[in-house]
């Protein structure tokens, strides 16, 4: 299977989907931004201030506990966009968002984005409608994290990941792993060794390769592909 998402090369899936008509009320307020690693897009508890869809680069976004445990919830990338309880127009995170891969964006002040949803309901609608898989890959997220074994969980991840960059290379440590799964260093380990002896990926300090997409498609049997498919049957490529 190819990757999930054929972006427009240097474009927002999001906004390239959109009719002409709410691009064109949108262009004015959107700003061109480069987007580092770890760069906070959303802090819990905080207003959300700015909107940011993606062109390239891969956004995280990660439950905690008062007792410092963390855990991913959902990532998105140039298929995607930060600040989707702004387009509930609830007004503050939930969870901590940032940049897991350095790339570019496009920002938009959150009630420049709210005051365009007003002036149009199919924008508004294309938005929800992108929350909606949203909630769809966070509930798959859930049951992976829940009834998956940890290779099958670290296949889905990887391949999620992959399908928001370019190439097969993957700059990630351990530690980044450790959080986006929910499991301590060592279990990254096992699970990189496992899919290594596979010939599935190869790992480096800070570093794995995509050696075999179809096997980790196989590896990560029916975790992968239902929010991907929802996004595409949502929003379209």
């Amino acid at each position: 299977m190819p990757k999930a998402f054929s972006c427009p090369i240097g474009e927002s899936n999001l906004i390239s989907t959109l009719s002409e008509g709410d691009r064109a009320l949108l262009k004015p307020h959107l700003t061109p931004v480069k987007m580092d690693a770890r760069m906070t897009l959303e802090e819990p508890g905080k207003p959300i201030e700015r909107v940011y869809f993606l062109k390239s680069g891969v956004g995280s976004t990660v439950a905690f506990s008062n007792n410092g445990r963390r855990i991913e919830t959902g990532l998105f990338g140039c298929e995607g966009m930060s600040g989707t309880a702004a387009v509930l127009q609830t007004g503050h995170a939930s969870h901590e968002t940032f940049m897991q891969v350095a790339g570019e964006g496009l920002a938009i002040e959150s009630g420049r984005l709210q005051d365009a949803m007003e002036q149009s309901p199919p924008l508004q609608r294309h938005l929800l409608r992108y929350v909606q898989a949203m909630m769809t890959q966070t509930s798959q997220t859930a049951l992976s994290n829940g009834q998956a074994k940890l290779e099958e969980r670290l296949a889905r991840w990887l391949l999620m990941c992959h399908d928001r960059i370019s190439g097969n290379e993957m700059y990630l440590t351990h530690e980044f792993l450790s959080i986006m799964l929910g499991v301590r260093r060592a279990g990254v380990t096992v699970g990189t060794h496992l899919l290594e002896g596979k010939g599935l990926i190869r790992a480096t300090r800070g570093r794995i390769v995509i050696l075999d997409r179809e096997g980790l498609e196989a590896e990560a049997q029916d975790s992968y592909g239902k929010p991907e498919a929802e996004y595409a049957r949502l929003i379209g490529t």
